[in-house]
């Protein structure tokens, strides 16, 4: 990877987080450059027109090309690595985690944390309180299907750490920020500690 890799990030977020995740455990270098989210940084006529015209973070950039989407940027980083399984069905497998991630854990679990955590309950519009039950049914049952896998699963996909693991990782691990309690999940938590103790581990300060 010869590329210097930039990563367009508010680092408290999750999303962002997965990224420096997977380089950490790739060994590779990134310049972080710094949004603030909560004062519209992202949504700037500079940063739609030069980073992302959906006014969103992460980004990664690589020279002159840039990856939106957490997701699609952890993949790129780990293509070829041991975080993608090397068969074909695993690797399936491991995209299916990556988009329940996106589509059924993120939108509940991310949202509730952002909401609560750093907007704060009174802020909250009308509409946005009004979901928050439904969010907070929605988020326990995206840990609890993670639960039931991991009863027979030490990670997600093929026995060992993959991006799988990694796109899950972090909204679950602050899932209580967002008013989602853990206890009721002991495989859940198990899981955490396992992927915490993998060499090359950062927290999301780091």
């Amino acid at each position: 990877m010869t590329e210097k890799l930039v990563l367009h990030e508010y680092s408290p977020s999750g999303n962002c987080y997965k990224i420096r995740l997977v380089a950490a455990h790739l060994g590779a270098e990134l310049e972080r450059r710094e949004y603030d989210i909560l004062k519209g940084e992202t949504r700037t006529p500079v940063f739609l027109a030069r980073v992302n015209a959906n006014g969103r973070i992460p980004v990664l950039q690589l020279g002159d090309r840039f990856i939106p989407e957490s997701n699609a940027a952890c993949f790129y980083l780990a293509d070829g690595s041991d975080l993608i399984p090397a068969d074909r069905f695993g690797r399936a497998d491991m995209l299916r985690w990556m988009f329940f991630e996106q589509y059924s854990h993120e939108p509940n679990v991310a949202t509730l944390r952002y909401w609560l955590a750093y907007v704060g309950e009174a802020q909250l519009t009308d509409a946005q309180r009004m979901q928050l039950p439904g969010k907070s049914e929605a988020g326990y049952a995206a840990l609890k299907l993670m639960d039931e896998h991991l009863e027979t699963h030490d990670f997600f996909v093929g026995g060992r750490l993959t991006l799988a693991d990694i796109a899950l990782y972090p909204y679950t691990n602050m899932a209580e920020e967002g008013g989602l309690h853990l206890a009721a999940f002991p495989n859940v938590r198990s899981w955490l500690e396992r992927v915490a103790s993998q060499p090359g581990h950062i927290k999301i300060a780091g």
